[in-house]
C-alpha cells in the first residue's frame, strides 16, 4: 500500500517477522530429550548392548489423514526412515555446515519465488523494477534476504568442503559424494554470478560483458560460450531474460537434482565418523566396521544428531534476516548504458579474489591462464578421491592437507583484500602533490610537479604515498634511472603505459624530467 503524502512509510517490525523462528529454536532446545553423552552404564550392560543390535523402533501411530497419505504415496514412511537413520554419536558441531548450505539454498528458493513476482526480466524494465522493489520496505527486506542468503550459501559450502577434505571424508565409500559436492560448488558460483548480473545496473551490464569477453578467449568453444552467456552475439534485449532463465530454472533445477543425489548418498553410505589417528580406511573391511560402529555407538539422526544442524542453521537465518533488515541489499547504481565504456564492474565480495587474479596476471599469459587455471582447479578437485581413497584420515597424520587448506584460504583472503584496493586502476581523483612533497623553490621542478598531476602521471604512479598504485613507485626514481632513461620511458611508454611522444612539448618534457630527477633516495 502506498503511503499518503506526508505520511511516513510503514516499517515492518523485525520481531513481528522473525519472532516465530526464535520460538521454534527455544522449543527445540526445551524439548530435546536425548543428551550428547549417554549415562554411564555398568560394563556388563555395555557389553550386552555391544553384542546386540539395536531394537527396531516402535511402529509410528498415524491419524486417518496420515494413514491415507501413507497408503497412497509412502512418503511418510520414507520420512520416518530418514528420521530413524543412525549416525555416529561423535559427529557433532563440525558436521553442521552441510545442513547449513541446504538451509541457505532453501532460503534462496523461497525468497527467489517472492522476488520473481515483482522483478521484470527485461533489459528495458529490469532496472525500474529493482527501484520499485527497494522503495517498498517488505520487498527490500526480501531482496536483502536473497542477497545475504547467497553469501551464506557460498561461505557454508566452502566450509563444508574444507571440513570434508580435512577429515578425509571423501575416501571410500564416499567418492561420489565428493564429486557431487564439487559440481554443487561450481553451480553455486554460477548462481551467484548470474544473480549479480540480474541487478541490471551499469555494474551488472558490464559484468556480463566482461564475463563474455573472458569466455570468448577459450579455444574452439570460446565464441559459443560467449554467445550462450549473452543470449546472442552482443548484449541485446533478450540478455536479461536469458540470464533470468539460467538463474531461476536451469541452475536451480540442476542444484535440486544434485542435492537429492548428495543426500541419497549420505543416507546410503552414512555420515562419515570423526577421524581417529592411526585408524586407517580399508575398502575391504570399512563397511563392516562402520555398521558395527553404528550398532555400538550410533544415535538416531532425529533428533539426537540433527538438532545441532537445525539450531545452527536457524541462527544463521536469523543473522541473515538481521543483515537484510538493517543493512539492506546492495543499491542499484545507475541505469545500464552500453555506450558508457568508462565503467568499473566489480563482482560481489566472494568472487573478488578471482577478479584480482585476472587483473594481476601478466597480459601475455592472460588468454592461456583463463583456460588453464580453472581447468587445473576442476581437475584437481575431481582427482582428490581417486588419488588416495584409503589410509589415514586424521588431520594430524595428514599435515600436507592442513597446509593446502591454509594456503588456499590465506591466498583467497589476500587476493580479496588486494581486490578491494584495486591497485591496477588509475586514481584519476588523486589530488595534486602537496608542498611538503615537492619541497623545492626551483621553478622548473615545481612546473614538473604540476604537469605530473595534470597529465595524469600521478593517477598511476605514487610519490611519497600520494597517487595511484598501477605503475611503479617513483618516490626515489631519480636514484634509479638516468635522465636519458626517464626520457625514453616517457616518450615510448610501456605495456600498461601510453607513449607521450608528440603529446608533450620539449619544455613540458624537460620540466617533468627535472621533477623526476629531484626525487632522490633519502
Amino acid at each position: 500500500m502506498t503511503p499518503e503524502p506526508g505520511e511516513k512509510p510503514r516499517r515492518f517490525s523485525f520481531w513481528m517477522i522473525f519472532g516465530p523462528l526464535l520460538v521454534l529454536i527455544s522449543g527445540l532446545l526445551w524439548k530435546r530429550r536425548t543428551r550428547d553423552d549417554p549415562p554411564t552404564l555398568p560394563s556388563q550392560v555395555r557389553q550386552e548392548q555391544t553384542e546386540q543390535s539395536p531394537e527396531p523402533p516402535p511402529p509410528v501411530k498415524r491419524g486417518r489423514v496420515g494413514r491415507w497419505i501413507e497408503d497412497r504415496t509412502g512418503l511418510l514412511g520414507l520420512l520416518d526412515q530418514a528420521k530413524q537413520h543412525r549416525a555416529p554419536a561423535k559427529s557433532r558441531w563440525a558436521y553442521v555446515f552441510g545442513s547449513a548450505t541446504l538451509f541457505a539454498f532453501l532460503l534462496l528458493v523461497v525468497t527467489g519465488f517472492g522476488l520473481a513476482l515483482v522483478y521484470q526480466p527485461d533489459s528495458t524494465t529490469a532496472f525500474g523494477s529493482l527501484q520499485a522493489i527497494d522503495a517498498h520496505p517488505l520487498w527490500r527486506t526480501l531482496r536483502g534476504l536473497h542477497y545475504f542468503g547467497a553469501s551464506l550459501m557460498v561461505v557454508m559450502i566452502g566450509l563444508h568442503m574444507i571440513r570434508v577434505y580435512l577429515f578425509a571424508s571423501y575416501k571410500y565409500p564416499r567418492e561420489v559424494s565428493w564429486l557431487t559436492g564439487v559440481a554443487l560448488l561450481f553451480l553455486t558460483l554460477a548462481m551467484a554470478f548470474t544473480g549479480q548480473v540480474l541487478r541490471w545496473d551499469q555494474n551488472g551490464l558490464w559484468s556480463v560483458v566482461v564475463g563474455a569477453e573472458q569466455a570468448a578467449r577459450a579455444p574452439l568453444v570460446g565464441k559459443g560460450l560467449a554467445r550462450f552467456l549473452l543470449g546472442g552475439d552482443t548484449v541485446n534485449g533478450g540478455t536479461v531474460s536469458h540470464i533470468f532463465a539460467l538463474h531461476t530454472f536451469w541452475f536451480p533445477g540442476l542444484l535440486f537434482a544434485l542435492i537429492g543425489l548428495h543426500l541419497f548418498l549420505a543416507f546410503k553410505n552414512g555420515v562419515s565418523e570423526p577421524p581417529v589417528a592411526g585408524k586407517l580406511v580399508n575398502p575391504d573391511t570399512y563397511k563392516a566396521e562402520y555398521e558395527t560402529l553404528l550398532r555400538t555407538d550410533g544415535v538416531l539422526f532425529w533428533p539426537t544428531a540433527a538438532w545441532r544442524d537445525v539450531l545452527f542453521s536457524s541462527l544463521l537465518v536469523l543473522l541473515v534476516a538481521g543483515l537484510a533488515y538493517w543493512l539492506g541489499p546492495p543499491a542499484v547504481t545507475v541505469p545500464p548504458d552500453p555506450s558508457i565504456v568508462q565503467a568499473d564492474p566489480k563482482p560481489d565480495w566472494y568472487l573478488t579474489w578471482y577478479f584480482t587474479v585476472l587483473a594481476l596476471w601478466p597480459y601475455g599469459i592472460t588468454n592461456a591462464m583463463l583456460i588453464a587455471a580453472p581447468l587445473m582447479a576442476v581437475v584437481a578437485l575431481i582427482a582428490v578421491p581417486f588419488i588416495r581413497n584409503r589410509g589415514e584420515r586424521h588431520p594430524a597424520r595428514r599435515p600436507w592437507a592442513v597446509g593446502i587448506v591454509l594456503s588456499v584460504v590465506c591466498t583467497i583472503a589476500a587476493l580479496t583484500v588486494v581486490g578491494n584496493r584495486e591497485p591496477w586502476l588509475p586514481r584519476f581523483e588523486a589530488q595534486s602533490l602537496p608542498e611538503s612533497v615537492v619541497a623545492t623553490t626551483n621553478g622548473s621542478v615545481r612546473l614538473g610537479a604540476a604537469l605530473f598531476h595534470s597529465r595524469s602521471c600521478e593517477a598511476c604512479h605514487q610519490i611519497s604515498g600520494y597517487g595511484g598504485l598501477r605503475g611503479p613507485d617513483l618516490t626515489a626514481v631519480g636514484s634509479r634511472l638516468s635522465r636519458g632513461e626517464l626520457a625514453w620511458r616517457i616518450q615510448n611508454g610501456a605495456p600498461s603505459m601510453p607513449p607521450y611522444a608528440g603529446n608533450l612539448s620539449t619544455d613540458e618534457l624537460n620540466h617533468i624530467l627535472d621533477f623526476l630527477q629531484s626525487r632522490q633516495k633519502k
